[in-house]
């Protein structure tokens, strides 16, 4: 880690972003005996960028992750609908921080069920018309996932073309029998198994016997997570929009401060 990020996520956090219920929350969720702590990466941690390989963690996030994820009885995750392995790449995080990919499908030992020859061939097909939607959009790019294809049209400078590459790609390939669709902030996800953040939080929650979970996100993918909480859970969005979370902050740099608020209340 850098100076700079140590400097950020030692430094004293600042409580205006808390809301009084949002403190009271982290002060019960710190008093807990178990706790889980997951995140989203992209808008949560990570700014957005147009080139997902460059989207690197903000100033002191990563620090205060590990330093949460040293206290005794706190199991910290990354929770992404990036594949497993992108995730481990962009955001240079490892053990213990567990790392849960393809919209918490994939896990370290890999996914539940391999893909047969239909599923292949499926997969094969979505990308392919994907692609195709792509090339009529500058900018647009397909990024092919273990499960699933992706088409990202953030790059694209036309907002109108950015409009009709999603349409077309949740008329066409995303109405096809046996695929699951995901729509987020500008990209349109199709796979080919069945993902969801609520199942992997719960997972998590189970394997850690946690008292209190703790899950932070932006994106509409991150709603399914929201909605699995259990009422003693601590849902936190980030940034504007309908939420099934209980608690708002405004961006990601409050994002970092609230965890590092949360790592001092239970060190």
């Amino acid at each position: 880690m850098s100076a700079a990020d140590h400097t950020a996520s030692t430094s004293e956090p600042t409580e205006p972003d808390l809301t009084p219920a949002l403190s009271e929350a982290l002060r019960r969720a710190a008093a807990a005996p178990a706790l889980v702590v997951a995140c989203d990466y992209d808008g949560t941690l990570a700014p957005f960028a147009d080139e997902p390989m460059s989207a690197f963690a903000a100033p002191g996030a990563l620090d205060v992750l590990a330093r949460l994820a040293e206290l005794p009885g706190t199991t910290v995750a990354l929770l992404s609908g990036r594949n497993r392995a992108a995730l481990a790449q962009v955001s240079g995080a490892g053990a213990p921080v567990v790392l849960v990919g393809s919209h918490g499908s994939e896990w370290e030992g890999g996914f539940d069920a391999p893909l047969d020859d239909d599923d292949n061939a499926l997969l094969a097909r979505i990308h392919a018309e994907l692609t195709e939607i792509a090339s009529g959009a500058p900018g647009a790019h397909v990024e092919s996932k273990p499960t699933a294809a992706v088409l990202h049209v953030r790059p694209v400078e036309d907002p109108a073309a950015r409009e009709r590459a999603t349409a077309r790609a949740l008329a066409g390939p995303a109405a096809a029998d046996g695929v699951f669709v995901t729509k987020g902030k500008n990209v349109v996800e199709i796979a080919v198994r069945e993902a969801s953040k609520g199942a992997a939080l719960e997972r998590l929650t189970e394997q850690a016997g946690a008292d209190v979970t703790i899950f932070i996100g932006d994106d509409v993918t991150d709603e399914r997570g929201f909605a699995r909480l259990r009422p003693q859970d601590v849902g936190i969005k980030v940034g504007p929009g309908e939420t099934a979370a209980g608690h708002r902050v405004q961006d990601i740099p409050a994002v970092v401060r609230l965890l590092g608020t949360l790592a001092d209340l239970r060190g």
